[in-house]
């Protein structure tokens, strides 16, 4: 028995909201989600976009999903055809990653040691009294 795996479509607006494209095609490309056994899936609304999260049994039938009809002509008319479009495995939007990210060295001249701090000497000088004539 498979486990299940997320997939998910990010849309951003661009020359018109996405909110009006999830409108349009949303209940198209959930109906050919269903085809390809979708056990679960979500509608989220940002304020830059939409996020579709589908749960399909596995990264087979998630590449027959993008690749149906109407998944195509959905995802070529998405508001910002350059840069309005993401398309990947797990949860999307404000999801947290599977596994959390692991500190990484600094590179270049961050990792280098600083040097020690070079101590200087202060002479304090004795106060002198006036001396009244």
């Amino acid at each position: 028995m498979s486990v299940a795996e997320w997939f998910s479509i990010e849309v951003f607006d661009g020359s018109s909201p996405a909110r009006a494209w999830r409108e349009a095609y949303g209940d198209a490309v959930v109906a050919a989600a269903h085809t390809e056994g979708v056990s679960e899936w979500l509608w989220h609304e940002f304020g830059w976009g939409v996020v579709l999260e589908v749960e399909l049994p596995d990264e087979f039938a998630w590449d027959r999903f993008l690749a149906a009809p109407a998944v195509r002509a959905a995802l070529d008319a998405v508001p910002d055809p350059v840069g309005g479009l993401l398309v990947h495995r797990g949860r999307g939007g404000s999801a947290g990653v599977r596994w959390p990210r692991r500190p990484r060295p600094m590179a270049g001249a961050g990792a280098v040691a600083l040097p020690e701090p070079v101590e200087q000497e202060i002479s304090v000088l004795a106060p002198q009294r006036l001396v009244a004539p």
